[in-house]
């Protein structure tokens, strides 16, 4: 399974803010929208970083300045992955890495996201996919 079979199902939107965004507009937007991530993107449109809520936490445990820019929490060594990539080599990397987000990246910047939970809800579809057809053999 490639992440472009994950993408046929979940879409590419993606959200995004500008480095010089606040803290306090990145709370909001993660709340408006029910994400775990925000991809941060310079006037370029050129990705520059990512912010989830465990660099919100990491934040938090100093003194948390709202109006702070996401720039002074951003991850900027984003390990990013293509629609060609397959889902279970990104899985265990992700693992190891210990991140959750993954901007999907083409030759014109910023494609598309996964997390580790669409990976999971697609290995799961694909096993059930297996069962049923193993199942369905069987019986005839």
């Amino acid at each position: 399974m490639r992440v472009s079979d994950i993408l046929r199902s979940k879409g590419n939107e993606v959200v995004t803010l500008p480095p010089t965004a606040t803290i306090e507009q990145l709370l909001t937007t993660l709340a408006d929208h029910g994400i775990g991530a925000v991809v941060i993107l310079d006037d370029d449109g050129s990705l520059v970083g990512i912010v989830s809520e465990r660099d919100v936490v990491r934040a938090a445990r100093g003194h948390l300045e709202r109006e702070a820019p996401l720039s002074s929490i951003m991850t900027t060594q984003v390990f990013t992955c293509t629609a060609d990539d397959e889902v279970e080599n990104l899985a265990r990397e992700m693992t190891e890495r210990r991140i959750r987000h993954l901007p999907v990246v083409d030759d014109d910047g910023l494609a598309a996201i996964v997390s580790i939970g669409d990976m999971v809800k697609a290995r799961l579809s694909e096993l059930q996919s297996e069962r049923d057809q193993l199942s369905d053999y069987i019986q005839q």
